[in-house]
């Protein structure tokens, strides 16, 4: 009898349903459930308190997208074979695998290897104990699959990973700018030449995309108060790096798989809330703040500021975001006729100018002053 697991999803409304073996297997994995202890927007809970949702959801919620996208291409007459559809599954629900704790926050300090890379080790190791049931899946991940359209399913500027974290992270912010017409977007998949395009249709879903993600880079992600928590929680784990203090000591360098994958969300904030007893009394100044959301006051300018001296209290630094990359695979646009734009063509909402830009934004983080 196979086996089935049904998992509510609030972000979707409805329930999720797995009933692949290979699938549920990887999910069963010691590996995949971490992900449970680790948030997906690192420290933005503290600013929006809804925010507490994991990559364990993402990944999840990921594969269900992506399970309606292969669903949409074979209706349309793209030969996907049953192998291919688990495959591209498997490569999305395992895209985001190596995260370290707290998502990306930690990924400067704690470790020297990419996310990205280490998601490909851990692939590697799970396909091993698995006998080589992630080889196709794999080769989707690392696009080195002859169809190129499903590596772009798992990786593009168009991908089940944006659109699932758009929609999660907008649910559980509670910020409305990053509600974007999934369905519409997914229904509206074609495939020509091997590549993944929207038919024309579908350009204006693409269009509130695009400007979706931008919005919500600077109202969510790069939120100053977000900002200001992450430097609070790097300067931690480098004061207590520097004093190789008990009880973890974090040095995850030279990279160790095995090492990396015992540590999360959990054990870091055990160690800070150790920490806030240190003899030391910038490490634990630091981590009562941490501890007690006493956070930095932080501005943000267009105009850099005037560099500090090295300090555990303050500091200066810069933010960039580009909502669409040009040196990337542009989104493309298929007409009835034939014809197949670039998005940057194709709008009449979106011209090149406002696609390319790069917007800077300067900071500067201090003491915030007790009134």
């Amino acid at each position: 009898m196979t086996k089935r697991k049904i998992i509510n999803d609030p972000v979707y409304d409805g329930f999720l349903s797995v009933d692949d073996p290979v699938i549920l297997k990887v999910i069963e994995h010691p590996w995949f459930q971490r992900q449970r202890r680790i948030k997906q927007l690192g420290l933005t809970h503290l600013v929006y308190p809804g925010a507490m949702h994991t990559r364990f959801s993402h990944m999840l919620g990921a594969l269900n997208l992506m399970g309606r996208a292969l669903e949409v291409l074979r209706q349309k007459g793209v030969e996907i074979s049953d192998e291919e559809c688990r495959a591209a599954k498997l490569a999305i629900l395992l895209h985001d695998l190596g995260h370290g704790p707290f998502s990306h926050t930690s990924e400067r300090v704690l470790v020297d290897v990419p996310h990205e890379e280490i998601t490909l080790l851990m692939m590697q190791r799970i396909n091993k104990e698995m006998n080589g049931a992630l080889d196709m899946a794999i080769a989707i991940f690392s696009n080195t699959y002859p169809k190129h359209f499903l590596h772009q399913l798992v990786s593009s500027q168009l991908d089940m990973d944006r659109l699932d974290y758009l929609g999660r992270d907008s649910f559980f912010t509670g910020v409305s700018e990053g509600i974007v017409g999934t369905d519409r977007i997914i229904s509206m998949l074609n495939v020509h030449n091997d590549e993944l395009v929207v038919d024309e249709k579908g350009i204006y879903s693409v269009e509130k995309f695009i400007i979706s993600r931008r919005l919500m880079y600077w109202q969510v992600y790069m939120h100053k108060t977000v900002i200001a928590a992450d430097q609070l929680l790097l300067n931690i784990l480098r004061r207590a790096r520097e004093l190789n203090v008990s009880p973890f000591t974090f040095q995850l360098s030279p990279f160790n798989l095995d090492r990396f994958a015992e540590v999360d969300d959990d054990d870091i904030m055990v160690a800070v809330k150790h920490w806030q007893h240190s003899d030391d009394e910038i490490l634990c100044t630091l981590c009562k703040n941490m501890v007690n959301r006493r956070l930095p006051a932080i501005r943000f300018s267009n105009e850099p500021f005037p560099e500090t001296s090295p300090s555990y209290f303050e500091g200066t630094g810069q933010l960039r975001n580009r909502s669409y990359d040009f040196n990337d695979q542009e989104i493309k646009v298929l007409y009835k006729d034939g014809r197949c734009l670039p998005i940057s063509e194709a709008s009449d909402q979106l011209d090149r100018h406002f696609l390319e830009k790069q917007v800077t934004k300067y900071y500067y983080y201090y003491p915030k002053v007790e009134e």
